[in-house]
């Protein structure tokens, strides 16, 4: 369909006749993601406010399509990623964000710890001195005074801000970790999301939202005892990035149910779904 074609099928998107406003509007979604732009154009060159804001509609409609089909290519890709899944989620509310400007600012927090890292120290020693980095000279901290927010679930912001919830703060300590070779992996606690250092010779713990805090098997399981669970595998042992990309979803329908937007908790539910197998915890 050429340029013309749909924007004689946009002109009709004020049709009273809803039987015409439907065929139209499926018409212009069956084209698919890559209308958006010509939406965009018509919308900015239309001042007509119905057809302005059923062009919103239809655009929010295609990036949301567009969205759905990314994720479930990142699943079965294996989400070996993990940036590139929190990117994902940032676009549920930035659709145009860039994962190359993404990756650009993770790359200049990576250069500062880069310039300080010293390979050969005791593992302790290492955390020590990239918990210096981000917490001190670049003061990344806890987002305490809105935990709930959904901007904690949003890789864009968190960068941003340098705020986060424990979980954002975990991705990022992770991602830059990784690129230094250090083995930090996340680790899904109930309530709680911490990191851990392992090598077939150590294995300690980190909480991120404590700036870097170290802590050991022992506190796990007072912790796990606290809660009153019985001991898993999972509390201790690293966990996939598509496990993560789960929780931060589910984060997210929980952030949007506590500002009433219940538009938006059924949306990720989707996205949650999207990436979900049978066996998963319910959302």
């Amino acid at each position: 369909m050429n340029n013309k074609e749909l924007k004689a099928l946009v002109s009709l998107l004020d049709d009273e006749d809803t039987e015409v406003l439907s065929h139209v509007e499926k018409k212009i979604v069956s084209l698919g993601g890559e209308v958006i732009p010509y939406l965009e154009q018509f919308w900015e060159e239309n001042f007509n406010p119905i057809i302005q804001r059923r062009l919103e509609d239809l655009i929010h409609t295609l990036q949301y399509d567009l969205l759905k089909r990314r994720l479930l290519e990142y699943k079965e890709s294996g989400g070996e990623d993990l940036l590139e899944g929190m990117w994902l989620v940032a676009t549920y509310q930035y659709p145009e964000l860039s994962l190359q400007q993404v990756r650009q600012d993770l790359e200049q927090i990576y250069y500062d710890a880069w310039l300080e890292y010293k390979s050969d120290l005791h593992p302790l020693d290492q955390v020590k001195l990239l918990n210096s980095v981000l917490f001190s000279k670049l003061r990344f901290s806890a987002n305490t005074r809105n935990f709930h927010s959904p901007t904690n679930s949003y890789i864009n912001n968190i960068l941003e801000t340098k705020k986060g919830n424990p979980i954002a703060l975990c991705i990022v300590y992770m991602l830059v970790a990784q690129k230094l070779k250090m083995p930090v992996f996340g680790v899904n606690l109930p309530n709680l999301f911490i990191l851990t250092y392992k090598t077939d010779q150590n294995q300690f713990y980190i909480n991120a939202f404590n700036r870097g805090l170290i802590f050991s098997k022992n506190d796990i399981d007072n912790y796990i005892s606290h809660l009153h669970l019985m001991p898993d595998d999972e509390y201790y042992q690293p966990c996939s990035n598509l496990t993560i990309i789960k929780r931060v979803f589910r984060n997210l329908i929980g952030a949007y149910e506590k500002i009433g937007d219940h538009e938006k908790v059924e949306e990720v539910r989707v996205l949650l779904h999207t990436i979900s197998d049978p066996g998963d915890a319910k959302f």
